[in-house]
């Protein structure tokens, strides 16, 4: 299986298909066996490189504080080692805001940048909402090993980073050709903070069918075609 070593950890990561290589950075809580289907179907058109992000799936889960500068390092580091001197990059949920701070960071490693589901602000969480519901409440419940191999610290450690990271000062930063993926059932990621990653500067963005969750699972044909008709759309 492909590891690589990436400053303290080692880092787990795939390659699929062939062609113009497209960097798949998962969200919170989340590895590249959540994106299977979706890697397959990318990778009829590209190449897809898919990594565990630090704390996820078969990377390494070192405990202390993580954040979502450190997490783009990561994958910044990952492509220098695979010498891969610029690819199109989708960030969903958590991924998109190491993405963000991949694209703005590493610029030279980013052509185009797919924001899935995500926002540059601080998340609230408020008490009974569905966030509140998925983070504190659904998260907790014990599931298999094989389905879910992550320990509780690594998940709490993905989170602090995700939530206390603000990179809206970032956005007019970008240079990367963008588009923005928004959810119509999103109950994680309010409209209007998909809507302020419009300050990208030429970005664009669409409306799909689903929820944070289910547009992958439910309607991932949907989400395959639309990102990839952008990155074919644009040169």
């Amino acid at each position: 299986m492909p590891f690589a070593q990436v400053d303290d950890i080692t880092m787990y990561y795939e390659v699929h298909g062939s062609g113009v290589p497209l960097v798949l950075i998962p969200g919170l809580g989340s590895s590249t066996r959540f994106f299977t289907v979706p890697i397959q179907k990318l990778a009829e058109r590209r190449q897809v490189v898919a990594v565990d992000p630090r704390g996820a799936g078969q990377s390494d889960k070192p405990t202390g504080d993580y954040s979502i500068e450190q997490m783009a390092h990561d994958v910044a580091v990952l492509m220098d080692t695979l010498q891969i001197a610029s690819a199109d990059v989708l960030g969903y949920s958590m991924g998109g805001k190491v993405a963000l701070a991949l694209a703005t960071t590493r610029p030279d490693l980013v052509d185009h940048l797919v924001l899935a589901v995500t926002a540059a602000r601080p998340a609230v969480t408020r008490r009974f909402s569905f966030r509140w519901l998925m983070m504190d409440v659904v998260s907790k419940i014990p599931l298999p090993k094989f389905v879910d191999d992550q320990p509780s610290y690594a998940l709490k450690a993905q989170r602090r980073a995700s939530e206390s990271f603000d990179g809206r000062d970032l956005l007019p930063r970008v240079t990367a050709r963008t588009l923005i993926v928004r959810a119509r059932r999103d109950r994680v990621v309010s409209a209007s903070d998909t809507v302020e990653l419009g300050a990208i500067p030429g970005s664009k963005l669409i409306d799909l069918p689903g929820g944070h969750i289910t547009m992958m699972s439910l309607h991932m044909s949907d989400f395959v075609d639309a990102v990839c008709s952008f990155l074919d759309s644009t040169p």
